[in-house]
């Protein structure tokens, strides 16, 4: 399967965005017209994916199975989409599960569309594009809160932008998992979860403190929940607060078993895991010092379409990260533009021969081109390594998981040895990313001397394993390092099975 969804001119008429959270799946699907977003069907279900993960940090097969039945309902109404049209994305329990490869390509194969896991910043910044262009509340500074199945997302952001994105490990699946597994609610294990999430917090606080905000907004079923029973005690109008918090603490302590929770607000299904989710809450709230709290309906899913729709219209967060990682950097932009022309110049000549006919392998193989210097900012020995690494782990918006794995991937087999051997770990099909990084391989070798080469044309020919440089009479003659480096490269590329040609 493809990685994140290609750009393209113009919209398709119908787009759609799944969310595969740790406590529910959400999807929405939409209609686009001009620019605009009109949803036509919102769809969610408690699947409770983290409630499968076990001490080895693996899903079981029931938890599996909860997930890909809701998925197949889903996919009734996203199958007949074309790809680039939909968008899935997994957040935490994913990223903790070891053998989420597994339930992957099952629900690749129920959806007929791919399954990006993204990273908990990532998902922040979604998480408030959803809220920005749903939720309109007062201008200035926002602080936007999401209480998740596995984990909470905090950013604090203005307008549609987003400043800050942070991510902790603290959700009201997991929570429930740790304090009240037998639906006991005791005081004792209230504060226990309280003071987990309050330390959690301490590492964040100094952050969201020092850009401050003018308004606090939820955007996660917890705070829909919290916000519906105070209102329904009378003590709000479906905004939280602190009073209305103490008072559904007092009533949680009192009733002590999630099987004698009837509290108004309060969904059966979500009976089982408020206490933990309003524990957390409380510890934000006490963390923080927020008086009081919104609720925004828009969310992760919301932001995923929104982002989608963007890398329609030209408007894709990821060459922005590019950007700004070469910047950060310090890349020679000028021979990133020569490498990237040529890469995409040699990749149109050999795209049908070797099977590089998908729009996301063009733009794999471009994103590569830009960046594979960033790692000449920590030290010229073992750029590409240390390349890799920088794009491996860093937070690149815009970009999953998997996304991130192929280009440090790309990178990092730019020179020297290839890493075929990785390849296959990314999901993806390892012939063509070796034949990816042959053609970046070639591109950098051609601007070695870092400048325009005088040649108007070398034409490309490529085979199953074979690749043929044509280069005009008498140019590889009056070019002699030209002609060293592919001559050496000829020998790397045996290595992984390929026959380099120069004529």
């Amino acid at each position: 399967m493809p990685p994140s969804a290609p750009a393209s001119t113009e919209s398709p008429p119908m787009i759609a965005a799944l969310d595969l959270g740790s406590n529910s799946f959400h999807m929405v699907l939409a209609r686009t017209s001009n620019g605009e977003v009109r949803i036509l069907e919102r769809l969610g279900e408690k699947v409770q994916l983290a409630a499968g993960i076990d001490e080895r940090r693996e899903l079981d097969e029931a938890a599996m199975q909860r997930g890909l039945d809701c998925l197949r309902r889903f996919a009734q109404l996203i199958n007949h989409l074309p790809q680039g049209a939909v968008r899935v994305v997994g957040t935490n329990a994913l990223r903790e599960a070891r053998n989420r490869a597994q339930f992957i390509r099952r629900a690749e194969e129920i959806l007929d569309h791919q399954v990006e896991v993204i990273s908990g910043r990532e998902e922040a910044r979604l998480i408030y594009t959803g809220v920005a262009h749903t939720f309109h509340g007062a201008p200035g500074q926002r602080l936007v809160v999401d209480i998740g199945g596995g984990s909470t997302e905090f950013i604090i952001g203005q307008g549609f932008d987003s400043q800050l994105r942070e991510s902790l490990q603290m959700g009201c699946v997991s929570f429930t998992r740790r304090f009240f597994a037998d639906g006991k609610i005791t005081s004792a294990r209230y504060v226990q979860a309280y003071t987990a999430a309050r330390l959690e917090l301490m590492s964040i606080e100094p952050g969201l403190r020092r850009l401050g905000w003018q308004e606090a907004i939820g955007a996660s079923g917890t705070i829909r929940a919290v916000g519906l029973a105070i209102k329904g005690a009378g003590l709000g109008n479906g905004e939280i607060n602190a009073e209305g918090i103490a008072w559904l603490k007092r009533k949680l302590l009192k009733l002590g078993d999630v099987e004698k929770l009837d509290i108004e607000g309060i969904k059966p299904d979500r009976r089982s895991i408020f206490p933990a989710g309003l524990a957390i809450l409380e510890a934000i709230f006490d963390a923080l010092e927020i008086s009081a709290m919104a609720h925004s309906e828009g969310a992760l899913r919301e932001g995923v379409l929104y982002d989608l729709l963007g890398r329609h219209h030209h408007e894709d967060i990821r060459d922005r990260t590019l950007s700004f990682l070469m910047e950060r950097y310090h890349v020679d932009v000028d021979q990133a533009a020569r490498v990237e022309a040529k890469a995409l110049e040699a990749f149109d000549q050999v795209a049908d021969d070797w099977k590089l006919n998908e729009n996301w392998q063009r733009e794999l193989l471009g994103w590569a081109a830009r960046i594979h210097e960033v790692g000449l900012d920590i030290a010229h020995y073992h750029y590409h390594k240390h390349g890799a690494y920088l794009i491996e782990h860093s937070d690149l918006p815009g970009f999953s998981r998997q996304d991130q794995q192929m280009l440090a991937l790309l990178v990092r087999g730019h020179r020297r040895n290839i890493p075929q051997d990785k390849f296959s770990e990314t999901g993806a099909d390892a012939d063509t990313l070796v034949r990816l990084c042959i053609l970046l391989r070639f591109a950098i070798l051609f601007h070695h001397i870092r400048c325009t080469q005088a040649v108007s044309e070398v034409r490309l020919q490529a085979s199953e394993r074979r690749l043929e440089l044509l280069f005009p009479r008498g140019w590889l003659n009056a070019n002699p390092l030209t002609r060293a480096d592919f001559e050496a490269e000829a020998a790397w590329l045996a290595r992984v099975g390929y026959e380099l040609r120069i004529k």
